[in-house]
């Protein structure tokens, strides 16, 4: 068996009959699936990356001193961590999320967990180390037996698909159980700054962690949304000081590093919060215009506290393959819920522009 043959089907190969009808609608075709940026980057990105141009050295694996001081500045002043941690930039979150169980050492007989309705790279990068991934939004729900072999547990605030926002008592509940069972906590916190209904909070806030370090925790963020840099893949990586300080170390001897105009890029964008200001304005507004119309329409919106997402339904569809058949009909692609591990749901991405949104909202209506 090759490492191959441990994957799933990859999900949106399975949309091409939906995509074709879409495409064929007269008014043209509306695309509302996968969430990436339409948005231009913001100017202080793009002359930092091009100030930073002449790069003929190698970059450092753990980051340039203004990236290392830039990153610690955004987790302080932004999130409010106050405990000691390790910083590692990455090559966009997604291959960080993928190789994590790998790196971490896991493989057969160990277990990931991550969310009931998720994310799949957190279930893919399992599979690539060999383990066995188990969604999982309870600790308590864990038998005894599973328990003894969960090595990492996966959080998402605001989550990818449904953008549920966990409250502070969820999140330390988690903390808890990964302490006493010595699994390491990974807190996957990309769409931070995109919170609605409610606030978004880091799994190092000190409401969380109270008087504790970061011991056994591990919290990820990304520029792909903050700050429209999905096509530079620029990430990081911060908390506990041992563990970043291995993973490091793996980085450097396979060659894992940020190239030197995007760390620049990144420094610039993470101590500049105004790009972010704007970008939550355009978001909110086409959010507004989308759940409008499609509340309007009899649709429920569930969770969608946070994130890009709506996570929609409705009563006279019991199946979200229909839900995606429906849609397309109007020359809209959403997205299935069964990518997530939920065939009730359709997700629907706000990462278009607003001619796109008021298009989609009008046919909607």
């Amino acid at each position: 068996m090759t490492i191959a043959d441990r994957l799933p089907t990859f999900p949106w190969d399975t949309l091409a009959d939906a995509r074709a009808t879409a495409q064929a609608h007269p008014e043209g075709f509306l695309d509302l699936t996968v969430g990436s940026p339409v948005d231009p980057a913001p100017a202080v990105a793009i002359d930092a990356l091009t100030d930073a141009a002449d790069a003929h050295g190698y970059p450092k694996v753990i980051g340039t001193d203004a990236l290392r001081e830039a990153m610690a500045t955004y987790l302080r002043d932004r999130w409010r961590v106050r405990v000691d941690t390790g910083f590692l930039p990455v090559l966009g979150t997604k291959e960080f999320v993928a190789w994590l169980p790998t790196h971490l050492g896991m493989g057969p007989g160990d277990v990931v967990v991550h969310p009931q309705t998720a994310y799949p790279t957190y279930e893919v990068g399992a599979r690539l180390a060999g383990a066995e991934p188990v969604p999982c939004d309870d600790p308590s729900r864990l038998d005894a037996a599973t328990a003894e072999r969960v090595k990492l547990v996966w959080l998402n605030s605001p989550a990818n698909p449904h953008g549920e926002i966990l409250a502070p008592e969820r999140l330390r509940a988690w903390v808890d159980w990964c302490r006493a069972n010595d699994a390491v906590l990974a807190s996957d916190e990309c769409y931070g700054e995109f919170g609605w209904d409610a606030d978004p909070m880091s799994v190092l806030d000190p409401h969380v962690l109270g008087e504790r370090d970061a011991t056994g925790i591990l919290a990820i963020f990304s520029e792909s949304k903050r700050s429209n840099l999905a096509g530079y893949r620029a990430g990081f990586c911060t908390g506990d000081l041992e563990l970043i300080a291995g993973l490091t170390e793996i980085r450097r001897h396979g060659g894992m590093m940020m190239p030197a105009p995007v760390q620049a890029a990144m420094a610039a964008t993470l101590v500049e919060h105004r790009h972010v200001v704007e970008q939550r304005a355009r978001y909110r507004d086409r959010r507004d215009t989308l759940r409008q119309a499609l509340l309007a329409d009899g649709w429920r919106i569930d969770h969608s506290e946070g994130g890009l997402y709506l996570w929609a339904t409705r009563g006279d569809f019991t199946d979200g393959r229909a839900i995606v058949d429906h849609f397309a009909a109007l020359g809209i692609l959403v997205t299935p819920g069964d990518f997530y591990g939920d065939a009730t749901h359709v997700r629907i991405t706000l990462t278009a522009t607003d001619d796109a949104i008021a298009g989609a909202a009008a046919r909607i209506s």
